[in-house]
């Protein structure tokens, strides 16, 4: 029987030709096109700065031929089972299991020329902090694999820079991630985090209830059983003298950085507001059933009405079903890493949840005229093998695809990007971008530059300046 590691051999094999092949385009292709990429400011429109960023994360590695990439041309062991349909962007077409969001694709730009260009392991550590950060992933990643837990050195997390460079919300977090916490407990996926510019940057974790959608936490703000807002300030004046007898102490700037949490902490709980953003049941019936009432769809919702009350990021990473997860219906973790079944997990429990609730987001968004002032983008770690079958849950008749970081897709939305329009192109076999070649860093750029976040100088704690992201440039064809 086959194995059902999926993650025992985690990266792609690759033959010394698609090494060069992809090697050459990295080295050669980005350098000239991101020259090519400075003569298109001139023609770029007026620029408006979005007010907010809205993160979909589709937590396993969404396979790009199956969605927004199709190859109806292509041999069958490639194309696979699925039939592309027309949308109302005119020339875009994307899978038919993609109805709702079909009638939404005026508003996206497709972007189908992404890779990592030798530079990624084709694990999902790497994915994540290559595509979360804009950094490619340092000689640990390959070392350590799933063992490479975040660590303090890392780079920052792309919501991180944005919440360290915006103003602060008067009163949420600049930065907030809902609804879980990719890869916790088991290890938790590096890119995620501040990092090197302070925990105190770090996105506030909402957590989902897939069972009870309409219920969110905070776990870092939760009051402790029993304790009322009276005793919550009386702990507040203790805590007063506490860190008073702990600052004559040490005055450590690890501490004074802990004590900037906690004031943070409990001005967040002390917030009336701050309870009502959080609060998705305020909203009529019938909106929350055109997201639909699962943990995805309510965690966009969510993200909706913080945006409007006007969190500069906010990140929605896909919560995985693992009920779902056996072979029967989705040998994938019971997410987007379909590794076995591919076509059966797609159609039957995915691309129908997704379906309804991204397009709701887009409707939603444009109707309340938050479009223009939001960019939302939609990404995972990685791509999936173009040919079907994975050997590791039983070749082609497991119908699986694995892991592949040489092509991969992303959606853009709103936040100045002109909707309607496909940026680049992958080859007849969707193996390798073919035109225009864009890599992590330059959708990092991306986001910076709607955001209009153009200084990445940083100081840190030791008095040394370096920029947060020295590689890359924005796309600007797509505003």
């Amino acid at each position: 029987m086959p194995s059902t590691d999926w993650h025992a051999n985690l990266g792609p094999r690759l033959d010394r030709r698609t090494f060069l092949v992809a090697s050459g385009v990295g080295f050669c292709g980005l350098d000239a096109l991101r020259l090519a990429r400075a003569g298109e400011a001139e023609s770029a429109a007026p620029r408006r700065r979005a007010k907010s960023c809205i993160l979909v994360w589709l937590s396993g590695g969404v396979s790009q031929l199956d969605t927004w990439d199709m190859k109806p041309l292509a041999p069958a062991e490639y194309r696979g089972a699925f039939k592309q349909i027309a949308t109302k962007a005119p020339g875009i077409e994307m899978c038919e299991h993609l109805p709702k969001l079909a009638q939404q694709a005026h508003h996206l730009a497709v972007v189908r020329s992404l890779g990592h260009f030798g530079r990624g392991t084709g694990d999902h550590h790497a994915g994540y902090y290559y595509n979360l950060t804009g950094h490619h992933p340092d000689p640990s990643f390959p070392q350590l694999l799933n063992a490479r837990t975040p660590r303090p050195d890392d780079w920052p997390f792309i919501g991180s820079v944005v919440g360290l460079k915006r103003p602060a919300h008067p009163y949420l977090p600049s930065a907030i991630t809902l609804p879980q916490m990719p890869g916790a407990p088991q290890y938790t996926r590096p890119g995620q985090f501040a990092a090197r510019i302070g925990v105190e940057h770090d996105p506030l974790y909402v957590i989902g209830n897939a069972d009870k959608p309409l219920e969110f936490s905070v776990p870092a703000l939760a009051l402790e059983a029993g304790m009322s807002a009276d005793r919550l300030g009386a702990r507040r004046g203790l805590l007063d003298e506490v860190e008073l007898a702990a600052a004559r102490v040490d005055a450590a700037l690890e501490t004074a950085i802990y004590s900037k949490q906690q004031q943070r902490a409990f001005s967040l709980l002390g917030s009336p507001r701050t309870k009502e953003a959080f609060d998705v049941a305020v909203e009529p019936v019938a909106v929350r059933e055109r997201y639909g009432q699962t943990v995805n769809g309510m965690s966009m919702l969510l993200a909706r009405r913080l945006v409007e009350a006007e969190v500069p990021f906010v990140s929605v990473f896909w919560q995985e079903d693992l009920k779902r997860s056996d072979r029967m219906n989705c040998a994938s973790g019971g997410g987007w890493d379909t590794h076995g079944n591919n076509f059966v997990c797609l159609k039957d429990w995915l691309l129908p949840e997704f379906d309804q609730c991204f397009s709701a987001l887009l409707a939603d968004l444009a109707e309340r005229g938050l479009l223009d002032d939001t960019l939302v983008f939609v990404t995972s770690e990685m791509g999936r093998t173009p040919k079907i079958g994975d050997p590791r849950s039983g070749g082609a008749g497991g119908a699986g695809r694995d892991h592949w970081t040489h092509s991969m897709s992303v959606l853009l939305a709103g936040g100045g990007v002109r909707g309607g329009q496909v940026y680049g192109s992958t080859d007849k076999l969707g193996e390798f971008p073919a035109d225009r070649p864009v890599a992590p860093e330059d959708i990092a750029k991306t986001i910076y530059y709607a955001l209009g976040i153009d200084d990445l100088a940083y100081v840190d704690r030791q008095g040394r300046p370096f920029d947060l992201l020295p590689e890359g440039s924005p796309l600007l064809g797509l505003f």
